[in-house]
């Protein structure tokens, strides 16, 4: 029998200390509702005046520098900087996209990807096609393609006498997107992959080297046969490791959409070295990786990959489902993921679309943009074109990023937002910053880094426990030498807060 369990603890009167600690403890949970006087904003104050001059030292001016910071549950003077000019942002963007899903989508909306067929099952073969019906996950894991697959011989099924049919309808994109302009040497670097409707793993695979007795090994994870590896790696002996960067990994196209990868360098015994690429496109790496899972587990599938959409009267075989949008939301903000955040903006498009909507893009910043003048944000001159800040076009000014912070704060959703930034000098992308100082734990900072960018947005706490929203930009040639500014904005804040 299912029943509320009551209470039978016996109420007894409280000792006086303890009566005292529980009213402080009360008060305390009272005290973000307590309507604190502050001092007005402030453009020109003691606290900005040292920011601004440290900025202007280490940036060469102080235009450099975009600044907003307010105090949220406790009193202190708001600071404004250059507050109102619109600047690029990089990745602080993504605390836009995340924090709209999490109000348009809800923090429990998931994912379902499915298998069905429009075959029969004759002893141990599928005699049919095998559909993979893709849904939009942002992090559909070879983990879970290789639980959900697994199914198959569980059923009794050990070949498929069809083809593998991808179908990506769930979403809707333009026939060609935008690709970021990005100066580096790596095109197919992990950030730097696109939305698909057929995206499973990120669309990476990890590539390792590996120095013992034999030599140098190369191997890949996973091994898709599309892809395979020229081992020009020297072996030498014992000594420091080297770096990932030390090694050169040159794709080459050997024809019929298969590609060598050649990797050189130097690998000292004893030593290992891993890199992260994508070299496929989505929907060839998903039918590959699909194969492969299967192959392992000696399901052969004998008919050719191709796109199509499922049949009505197709039947499910099986299906995953993603972890629900909080998981997802947190694994955007601590590590930055631009392909998931870019994603997320795809699932709010198809979400909200209108029926004559091809564009799930575009239908997802339509949405955004409605729904951040409904939280009463001034869009005047913002642009977000991906939902991820991997942009040289976005635009945002520290105050809008500010009055978003604020609508944030007050969302019922709070606490699943800043659960998912990065804690100070703790995990994510704030790991290794301010690690040696007593800020440890006092901040939850979603960051960005672009060339001649570095920006933080999100919540610090100063030294007489008030809560501090803050968006800061540096917009700069070098901007490398941006985050000691910014750093120093959060250090600032926390021990000399601007007082009221």
């Amino acid at each position: 029998m299912n029943a509320t369990r009551r209470n039978t603890y016996p109420l007894r009167r409280l000792p006086l200390s303890s009566a005292r600690r529980l009213f402080a403890l009360l008060a305390l949970a009272a005290w973000s509702t307590v309507a604190w006087p502050q001092s007005p904003a402030t453009s020109d104050s003691p606290w900005l005046r040292d920011i601004s001059s440290d900025a202007a030292k280490t940036l060469g001016g102080g235009d450099a520098l975009g600044l907003a910071a307010v105090p949220l549950d406790g009193p202190g003077q708001a600071q404004f900087l250059n507050a109102d000019t619109l600047m690029s942002p990089g990745s602080i963007v993504k605390v836009i996209t995340t924090y709209a899903a999490l109000e348009l989508l809800g923090p429990d909306y998931r994912w379902d990807t499915s298998f069905l067929t429009d075959g029969r099952i004759e002893g141990d073969t599928l005699r049919g096609n095998l559909y993979l019906r893709f849904g939009g996950d942002p992090k559909l894991t070879i983990e879970r393609l290789w639980t959900t697959l697994g199914e198959l011989p569980g059923m009794g099924i050990a070949r498929i006498d069809g083809d593998l049919v991808l179908d990506g309808s769930y979403y809707r994109l333009p026939p060609t997107q935008v690709d970021f302009d990005d100066n580096g040497d790596n095109p197919n670097a992990p950030f730097l992959v696109t939305p698909s409707p057929y995206l499973t793993n990120l669309n990476l695979q990890q590539f390792h080297l590996l120095s013992d007795e034999r030599g140098v090994r190369a191997w890949a994870t996973p091994a898709l046969p599309q892809v395979s590896i020229d081992n020009r790696v020297q072996a030498t002996p014992a000594g420091a490791c080297p770096g990932r960067d030390d090694f050169e990994w040159q794709p080459v196209a050997s024809g019929e959409g298969r590609i060598t990868l050649q990797v050189s360098g130097k690998l000292p015994r004893g030593c290992r070295s891993d890199a992260y690429l994508s070299l496929l496109p989505q929907a060839t790496y998903s039918a590959a990786l699909v194969r492969s899972l299967l192959g392992n587990y000696g399901v052969a599938v004998t008919g050719q990959d191709r796109l199509a959409e499922t049949p009505d009267d197709a039947r499910e075989l099986m299906r995953t489902t993603s972890p629900d949008l909080v998981t997802m939301v947190r694994d955007v903000n601590k590590w930055s993921s631009n392909i998931m955040a870019r994603t997320l903006l795809l699932a709010i498009g198809a979400h909200t679309r209108g029926e004559r909507e091809q564009d799930d893009i575009a239908a997802g910043l339509r949405a955004l943009r409605s729904w951040l003048e409904s939280k009463g944000v001034d869009t005047a001159g913002m642009v977000i074109d991906n939902g991820a800040g991997l942009s040289r076009d976005s635009r945002l000014t520290p105050r809008q990023g500010l009055q978003l912070l604020q609508q944030a704060w007050r969302s019922p959703y709070a606490a699943d937002l800043l659960s998912s930034m990065p804690i100070i000098a703790t995990d994510g992308t704030m790991t290794r910053r301010l690690r040696n100082t007593a800020l440890v734990g006092e901040g939850r900072i979603k960051t960005g880094s672009l060339d001649n960018v570095r920006s933080i947005a999100g919540f610090v706490r100063d030294r007489n426990q008030t809560t501090w929203a803050v968006v800061a930009m540096v917009n700069h040639k070098p901007a490398w030498n941006g985050q000691a500014v910014l750093d120093k904005v959060l250090y600032n804040l926390h021990f000399r807060p601007p007082a009221s």
